[in-house]
């Protein structure tokens, strides 16, 4: 089987997109640029079937090459037959080459080895054989220094007898296919720690079974984090009358033969010994990893719609972390987000500074010329909305409350300190706040995903998986928008389609030390940037005024000639050309075509020069809270609420309706009828009207419907 094949079995692709995919892969093009600008080779992947394409080249490699490594070990050790060899090279299933690998593979010295070095291997093979020799008499010429009589002899011969049947290929695949569809997961809880407080998130898997198969992603994975601190015990079970039978069926060839009792008492010790350990902790792992990628899916798409978040734009922002006993940090930023001044105010309890703190802020709101301010969503954060709406402006401002999830992390990280030496975490968790409302995108890249708070047992999931995904996302997000090369951060830059963190930093501060960018051919003079860079990166960035209007659009540079003999072949110049819809019309895709660039090409070319550097995200739009429910007390059962969507699970999303604890509205109360997926219902950041069904605030916990 060739790469192509394997995944072409995977995936519903023509074979010839996927070489020329790899094609492009190989020649370290990057994911954004061949979905964006090789769409007539690939057919018109998108980003995650080129992703899903790359990902599959990779796991054909690996298990190429751990086949590879078993042939070499089973020819070391002189057992490789030809059959052997055929059955591991054909294989492309992983599970199953270790399987052929199992009798194989290097191990401590088992019964079955010491069975052997004792000479029994041979009464072994006569009671598998199940002929009609009376074993039991035969045993007997077995017996010498290490075997003291026939019982050890037939019980060393068993263990042989045991570990082939726990090799037995038919066995393994049959058992999973079982546990597949029939084992349950059975939860205990350990009953010293069942008092502790830490436990009782868990309480309701004290006692707890139900099918694996059935199990919901965040179901299996918070039973196992329950059991990871000690608070349960996780195991595996399956009706041990139809595994019997199972493995009867395959191992029992004559059920007359004398030796069939010793055969019996051969699979009940392999299965209780070696396969239901082996296969239960298998199929548990199998669940593991189906739960781990819904969970990282569930994460991937939240932080996908977070970073797509609607921007303000460039505004000047009045940006505020409230607070009670420490004040309410405020800085002022400019259009660009450069920090212009910081103070505290102290507007609410203990100090009560009310007045001086408008005064303060409506004196900043016109020496700086603030047009909007954003207010972070934690401690005091509802006091401090009201509070600012009090005030009596000269000219309108807008207000909006920003997530400020993260902010603590990013204030203390070192990018913050190389943004801002001289000022301490508080000034920098304050300008994240502003940042993030007037571009989302631009300032959350700065900050680890995990920290972001977007997902569902982020911290359970396999790590490497997690990361690749949400380091995908943020490249695909970025890319898609587009970023200002004279105004973006390293960290921005950094995920630019050709551009790393190094090249980045190149050209930061070629841009600190020549100034602000005229064009895109600019870029080859920065250091270490080359040619192949250059092609990744030069149309995901964008120079506004610059030279050459298409240097502020999603046109690539090799492209300009085409939209250069458009504008001739039209008798108008490129600038009269863009943006004008009517002489667009009158363009023939098909007479611009060209070796690298086809029919999809032209029609996207011809599309972005109709709205060019067009932003694919939505306008931010200001939310206000029901001013009369301020803290969990005010939320009565039957309130209609306006809420914001904050958090998407498997099992439904969490609504902020303007207390400290967000609601959950579960995915059967998103909308009349079934719902399959919650994202078909809801988008993070969401402004909805939702309903309270019930109030428990003890366990701060609040049920809402959407279904009103």
């Amino acid at each position: 089987m060739t790469n192509i094949n394997f995944i072409q079995a995977q995936v519903n692709t023509n074979p010839r997109n996927i070489e020329a995919t790899l094609k492009l892969l190989n020649e370290d093009c990057t994911i954004p640029f061949i979905s964006r600008y090789r769409k007539d080779q690939t057919g018109n992947l998108d980003e995650v079937q080129i992703e899903n394409i790359a990902k599959l080249s990779k796991q054909f490699a690996e298990i190429e090459k751990r086949k590879e490594s078993i042939l070499k070990t089973i020819e070391e050790q002189g057992q490789l037959s030809p059959e052997l060899k055929s059955k591991i090279e054909k294989s492309f299933d992983l599970q199953e080459i270790e399987d052929l690998y199992l009798p194989y593979k290097k191990k401590k010295k088992t019964r079955a080895d010491v069975a052997r070095e004792n000479g029994l291997e041979p009464l072994a093979k006569l009671i598998l054989s199940q002929r009609n020799d009376d074993v039991d008499f035969l045993a007997t010429q077995y017996i010498n220094k290490n075997i003291g009589n026939e019982d050890e002899a037939l019980q060393g011969a068993r263990d042989i007898v045991a570990e082939w049947i726990n090799e037995n290929i038919a066995v393994r695949q049959s058992l999973r296919r079982l546990y597949t569809r029939k084992a349950i997961i059975e939860v205990k809880v350990v009953k010293k720690k069942a008092e502790e407080e830490a436990a009782q998130k868990f309480s309701q898997y004290f006692d707890w079974a139900e099918p694996l198969n059935k199990a919901p992603s965040h179901r299996l994975l918070a039973m196992l984090r329950a059991e990871n601190e000690g608070f349960v015990k996780v195991k595996i079970e399956i009706d041990l009358e139809e595994t019997y039978d199972l493995i009867d069926g395959i191992i029992i060839k004559n059920s007359n033969s004398p030796s069939i009792s010793h055969v019996q008492l051969a699979i009940e010790d392999s299965y209780k010994r070696l396969l239901h350990p082996a296969i239960s902790n298998e199929t548990l792992q199998e669940a593991k990893t189906k739960a781990d990628a819904k969970a990282i899916d569930v994460f991937a798409g939240n932080l996908g719609q977070l970073l797509l978040a609607p921007p303000l734009g460039e505004k000047r922002i009045l940006a505020i972390d409230p607070g009670f006993r420490s004040g309410c940090k405020i800085v002022c930023l400019d259009e660009k987000g450069d920090l212009l001044y910081n103070e505290t105010i102290y507007p609410h309890q203990p100090q009560n500074e009310t007045s001086m703190a408008m005064k303060k802020i409506k004196s900043m709101v016109n020496a700086y010329n603030i047009e909007a301010i954003s207010i972070g969503n934690g401690t005091a954060s509802r006091e401090t909305e009201f509070f600012i709406k009090k005030i009596p402006f000269d000219k309108p401002v807008q207000v909006f409350v920003v997530s400020e999830a993260g902010a603590s992390v990013y204030s203390a990280s070192k990018i913050a300190r190389d943004e801002f030496p001289n000022y301490d975490v508080t000034v920098r968790g304050s300008v994240s706040i502003g940042r993030r409302l007037s571009d989302p995108l631009a300032e959350l890249v700065k900050i680890d995903a995990k920290s972001i708070g977007v997902g569902q047992y982020q911290h359970d999931v396999d790590q490497t998986k997690l990361k690749e995904e949400l380091d995908s996302v943020v490249v695909r997000c970025v890319n898609s928008v587009g970023i200002n090369i004279n105004t973006a951060s390293k960290s921005l830059l950094s995920y630019v389609s050709g551009i790393g963190e190094k090249t980045a930093e190149n050209i930061v501060a070629y841009r600190s030390e020549i100034g602000s960018f005229e064009d895109r051919k600019q870029l080859k003079r920065v250091p270490r940037l080359g040619d192949k860079a250059y092609q990744q990166a030069a149309a995901f960035i964008r120079i506004k005024e610059g030279k050459n209007p298409l240097d502020n659009s999603a046109v690539h540079p090799e492209a300009y000639s085409i939209v250069e003999k458009m504008a001739k072949d039209l008798k108008i110049s490129v600038n009269d050309l863009i943006a004008n819809k009517e002489k667009i019309a009158l363009i023939k895709p098909e007479n611009y075509l060209n070796e690298t660039i086809g029919i999809l090409g032209i029609k996207d070319i011809l599309k972005e020069l109709e709205k060019p550097g067009l932003d694919p995200r939505k306008a931010a739009k200001v939310f206000e809270f029901d001013p009369n429910v301020k803290t969990i007390k005010d939320v009565r059962t039957g309130m209609i609420l306006p809420g914001i969507v904050n958090n998407i699970t498997a099992f439904g999303c969490f609504v902020d309706i303007g207390v400290k604890e967000s609601g959950l509205v579960h995915i059967s109360q998103l909308k009349a009828g079934f719902v399959s997926d919650v994202n078909e219902v809801v988008k993070l950041h969401q402004h909805v009207q939702v309903k309270v069904v019930e109030v428990d605030e003890d366990r701060k916990r609040i049920q809402l419907t959407m279904v009103l």
